[in-house]
């Protein structure tokens, strides 16, 4: 039995059809999906749930042409469907652990304003150009071309610099990553220790 002979098969709801169609394309679709996912058991997830929906929608397919391509399409969206929902997932719980934090930092004050004199204190004693290169990053927004056409310096040394300012400031706050982790994110909003 060829494709096109499955694929009219299928549409009419073989099961024979369909297993050998499974057993036929199984593993070169599950070697396809792991080249994305880099992970086998999400693969085959995702790969049994292509079949299933390609089961489901089986009026849909076009009999004078391969299921396998059909098959196929039906993987990868599966595919951008997983990751695209996990991706969110994964933000929802940054954000939410996020906002703990800053949470628990707000309503802590005293120690709220102990990290901001520790990170102020840490900057002061930066080398003045590179906390010239971080003010006008962080405070003005300045893009670095912007800030190497200011300072008439090239754009890799603005990086640079920025390279040492934030290596100084991870030392700094070494034992508490979270703490920065926030600091760094209102810092590139320009939140944090406005001049």
């Amino acid at each position: 039995m060829d494709d096109v002979q499955m694929a009219v098969a299928i549409k009419e709801g073989n099961d024979e059809a369909f297993q050998f169609f499974f057993k036929k394309y199984y593993k070169f679709l599950l070697a396809y999906i792991s080249t994305f996912t880099n992970d086998r058991s999400a693969a085959e997830d995702i790969v049994q749930q292509s079949f299933i929906v390609l089961w489901e929608k089986r009026a849909l397919l076009e009999v004078d042409k391969s299921p396998k391509h059909y098959l196929y399409a039906i993987a990868q969206n599966q595919y951008k469907k997983t990751y695209k929902n996990l991706r969110k997932r994964d933000a929802f719980f940054e954000e939410l652990k996020e906002r703990s934090l800053k949470k628990m930092m707000i309503e802590d004050i005293d120690f709220l304003e102990e990290q901001l004199n520790r990170l102020n204190t840490i900057i002061e004693t930066l080398p003045p150009r590179c906390r010239e290169i971080l003010v006008l990053n962080k405070y003005e927004g300045l893009k670095y071309r912007e800030i190497a056409n200011r300072l008439q310096v090239s754009i890799k040394t603005v990086e640079s610099q920025m390279r040492i300012a934030y290596q100084k400031i991870r030392q700094g706050f070494k034992e508490n990553t979270i703490i920065l982790a926030l600091f760094f994110n209102d810092f590139k909003r320009g939140r944090v220790l406005k001049k």
